[in-house]
């Protein structure tokens, strides 16, 4: 195997590692010393990579970020509503915490006082000026009623997402987590949608949460 090639191997294989630890017990709880063990590599190797644990924590989120941005690019090339759109984003969100430790690792990151070094944005910074931006779209749409506070609204629904989950992290099982955002769902459309446009995204919303659960 060429040197290079085994080396991001290496690298993937550490942040995956760390990832998970994080994820399970925290920030602050795992030593350097625990992701070696459990990546099954050397010192050497991990500081090969990584001079220091906020070095792995930094990296996993930025691939917390990059995913969220593609994921979010990916569903803008549907040409679906403003509204649609933001739904479908925050279940694909939901779907990569319940496969992969790294999106859940990067949450628990950035509510745990790791600090986000430039040129990396806060992730709740990106998710709030997303939401608000699909919910003004949604507005013109007419698939929210005219007087929606598009801020406080968006504020709301990032407090509601990144809460399920930080609740949801002590009390149930991740793959809880696309149920939990229905229940969002329902609540937002319910309260927000006219009633004429409400049976499609109400509709959605079982679609969306099927979606997760059979793949």
């Amino acid at each position: 195997m060429p040197r290079q090639l085994r080396a991001e191997q290496t690298r993937s294989t550490i942040i995956t590692a760390a990832a998970d630890l994080f994820d399970q017990h925290g920030y602050e709880s795992t030593s350097l010393s625990d992701i070696v063990e459990h990546a099954q590599v050397t010192k050497g190797a991990l500081y090969f990579h990584f001079a220091a644990k906020e070095d792995l924590a930094h990296a996993i989120m930025e691939l917390q970020s990059r995913a969220s941005r593609r994921l979010a690019s990916d569903v803008d090339g549907r040409g679906c509503t403003s509204l649609e759109s933001l739904m479908r984003i925050t279940f694909g969100i939901a779907r990569l915490s319940v496969e992969d430790p790294i999106p859940r690792a990067g949450l628990r990151l950035a509510t745990g006082g790791v600090a986000v070094r430039p040129p990396l944005r806060h992730p709740f910074t990106e998710w709030l000026e997303l939401c608000s931006r699909k919910l003004l779209g949604a507005v013109k749409e007419s698939d929210l009623h005219p007087e929606t506070d598009v801020d406080t609204v968006a504020h709301s629904l990032v407090c509601f997402f990144v809460g399920t989950r930080v609740v949801g992290s002590s009390l149930e099982s991740v793959t809880r987590q696309p149920r939990r955002l229905a229940e969002m769902w329902h609540m937002m459309i319910r309260g927000m949608v006219p009633v004429p446009r409400r049976a499609r995204y109400l509709t959605l919303i079982a679609q969306l949460e099927r979606e997760i659960r059979t793949m």
